[in-house]
């Protein structure tokens, strides 16, 4: 478990494989707007822990572009024996960031109503999510960050192909039903060894997540990523490709270009493209959650 040393904890500045593709993709999909109050939501991931840097940094960017805005964070621990984010609340003091630390027994209550739930990973990303915009009305905050990248984005696309037949991956930017509350994804653009590299070297309080419900590690997204990797070998303007490609799909509030199910079991892409409010369940875990 990672130890933080008081009187050590400094912000870090990303790397440009980091900074300048985060910056591409908030402004491009107008991400963060003069006023908001950003939630960046932290599981103590290198991810998440690297979008926090990123963050911080870029409000200096926008500040001198006339967008001011105020950043948090939040992490709700569901109480496994396998997963303690407590050393964050110390890191995140030293830094001098508000702190949302939320503890709330979520596997417990998923095993205990086992038999009415068809998906654990499902229960427990929705019960976080719920957690999360909870915290966020409470405090105030009306954008909620989340820490998912390119290659999140790319195994996310092949699994619902794989599993689900349609074309679809996570959006980078929405509003919940309830329309108080919008959720970006700040790292879009960016590949996972960026971030990888950024929290190695700077020596980021790196927290690792294994959940027992899904047998200590997400497999079915590791063998996508696997098999990514060994096509990346042999076309290495993959992820570009993949970026490009997608971009129907995780494009602002679009979901008009995501094929739907025929009553025929059959799949086809919608004729007309338009513009709704996106799903609260949209997260990648609820998205695929055979053993993801």
């Amino acid at each position: 478990m990672p130890k933080v040393v008081k009187g050590k904890v400094k912000w870090h500045h990303p790397t440009k494989g980091i900074l300048k593709p985060m910056v591409r993709a908030i402004e491009e999909f107008d991400m963060i707007r003069d006023g908001d109050r950003v939630l960046v939501c932290l599981s103590g991931g290198k991810d998440s822990l690297s979008m926090l840097h990123a963050l911080r940094q870029y409000q200096f960017i926008a500040r001198k572009k006339g967008v001011s805005f105020e950043m948090g964070a939040v992490t709700v621990d569901p109480m496994t024996p396998t997963y303690n984010p407590a050393p964050l609340i110390p890191y995140l003091a030293e830094l001098g960031l508000e702190y949302l630390f939320e503890r709330q027994g979520i596997l417990a209550k998923a095993e205990e109503t086992a038999d009415q739930i068809a998906s654990i990973c499902s229960y427990c990303s929705r019960m976080k999510r719920g957690r999360i915009y909870a915290a966020a009305r409470r405090h105030n905050y009306n954008v909620i960050a989340l820490g998912q990248h390119l290659d999140d984005l790319s195994e996310s696309f092949f699994m619902s192909v794989f599993h689900n037949g349609l074309l679809r991956t996570m959006k980078a930017h929405y509003r919940v039903t309830e329309g108080d509350l919008r959720v970006i994804r700040p790292l879009l653009y960016v590949r996972e060894r960026e971030l990888r590299s950024f929290a190695e070297s700077r020596a980021l309080p790196v927290i690792a997540e294994n959940c027992p419900a899904c047998f200590e590690e997400p497999k079915e997204r590791h063998r996508v990523k696997q098999l990514l990797a060994q096509q990346e070998l042999l076309f290495p303007r993959l992820a570009s490709s993949l970026q490009r490609a997608m971009k129907p799909l995780y494009a602002k509030n679009r979901v008009g270009l995501e094929s739907r199910p025929l009553p025929n079991g059959s799949c086809a892409p919608a004729l007309q493209t338009t513009v709704v409010e996106e799903e609260e369940g949209e997260s990648g875990d609820e998205m695929f959650p055979q053993g993801c």
